[in-house]
């Protein structure tokens, strides 16, 4: 680990926001710490400055993202039904996974690190953003967990009788940076997931949190619960940014 690591991440709570307009802020900041990363190499240790960390909250309209490792016959539909009768936009994506869906009353997640600061292993990264999803749905009384070789966070996962998906997830990560992240359901519009083959695994269900409980649920809320066992298990340091806009 880097000796000057930094552990404060500044959490930004970005509201309903269109696709592109995230994505060009994710490559912002990514670009940011890059850059920084690229200058402390050519400094003295004692001159090298902290890079920083952002963990992005919103929600976006309705839109669908194809990973590099996608298909897009796993989208069920056309361009045009697609933008004139479901409203939804597409979008071809540098991150891993197939093919997801984002919309209103989904929360997504984008945390931008420098994985220097915390540890160099994506495995590990992968498997403590799953975690600290299991553990909100446990907030909810909820029993979730992982599908050996599938990615993501789903519901009845022992070898149970409907195994569901409720959170996708899908990263990038380069110079030990990473973009992307998940995608929980929350109070989402299921219906749009007829649209594709959700993450292209066409034998399994997906469900949301207002579905499971039977009610719809806070995403506020929700978002507390997911920084507080992000900041845990990562063992960051968050500060709230709540005048950020995109």
């Amino acid at each position: 680990m880097n000796s000057r690591a930094n552990k404060q991440v500044e959490v930004r709570e970005l509201g309903m926001v269109d696709y592109q307009s995230a994505w060009d802020e994710q490559e912002r900041l990514f670009a940011e710490i890059v850059s920084q990363k690229l200058q402390n190499r050519s400094r003295a240790a004692d001159e090298q400055q902290p890079t920083p960390n952002y963990l992005l909250f919103c929600q976006h309209p309705h839109v669908y993202t194809l990973g590099t490792s996608g298909h897009e016959n796993n989208l069920l539909v056309d361009e045009n039904r697609l933008t004139n009768e479901l409203g939804a936009t597409f979008y071809k994506i540098r991150r891993g996974g197939d093919i997801t869906y984002h919309g209103p009353g989904q929360l997504v997640g984008y945390p931008i690190l420098d994985l220097d600061n915390f540890f160099t292993d994506i495995h590990r990264y992968m498997r403590l953003l799953e975690e600290s999803i299991i553990l909100t749905l446990a907030d909810y009384g909820l029993s979730a967990g992982r599908i050996d070789g599938l990615t993501g966070v789903w519901l009845d996962h022992n070898g149970g009788p409907c195994p569901r998906k409720i959170c996708a997830m899908g990263v990038k990560a380069s110079r030990w940076v990473t973009m992307h992240g998940f995608a929980l359901n929350v109070n989402t519009d299921l219906s749009y997931f007829s649209h594709i083959v959700p993450c292209g695994i066409a034998d399994k269900a997906v469900t949301s949190l207002a579905a499971e409980l039977s009610r719809d649920v806070s995403l506020e809320e929700v978002a507390g619960y997911v920084r507080r066992h992000l900041a845990q298990l990562f063992e960051m340091e968050l500060v709230l940014n709540i005048e950020t806009q995109v």
